[in-house]
């Protein structure tokens, strides 16, 4: 890495899914399912976004996420805190019929570094 270069964020975007969606009657549900791949597709041509991994965790965690822990989590490599605004802004962007997709799910991100362990 030269100089010139800055070590990417190491950031997990934390997913959880709201009882607005749950709520949805079973027609309009893939709508919904829709902008969620919508949103998982535009992060990941994000420039400045490198996803390393996900994980859903919707078979042992049933129902609304109203706070830790979330539904879907999704670590990436991210350039810088304005990339990972924007990442976390396709929930305000991406539309679900007439709504946006946070009516049906949140977004939170925690950033930080990769860890790296000196002599190990």
């Amino acid at each position: 890495m030269s100089d010139t270069q800055k070590e990417p964020l190491r950031v997990l975007f934390c997913i959880g899914v709201t009882q607005n969606f749950f709520e949805l009657p079973e027609s309009e549900i893939g709508a919904v399912w829709k902008g969620y791949g919508e949103m998982m597709s535009a992060m990941n041509a994000m420039p400045g976004v490198t996803i390393l991994g996900t994980m859903d965790d919707d078979r042992t965690m049933v129902g609304a996420s109203a706070s830790a822990p979330w539904t879907v989590y999704i670590m990436a490599d991210v350039a810088d805190l304005d990339t990972v605004v924007a990442a976390c802004n396709l929930f305000r962007t991406v539309k679900v019929g007439d709504y946006r997709l946070w009516k049906y799910g949140k977004i939170e991100a925690r950033v930080g570094r990769a860890l790296i362990i000196q002599g190990a």
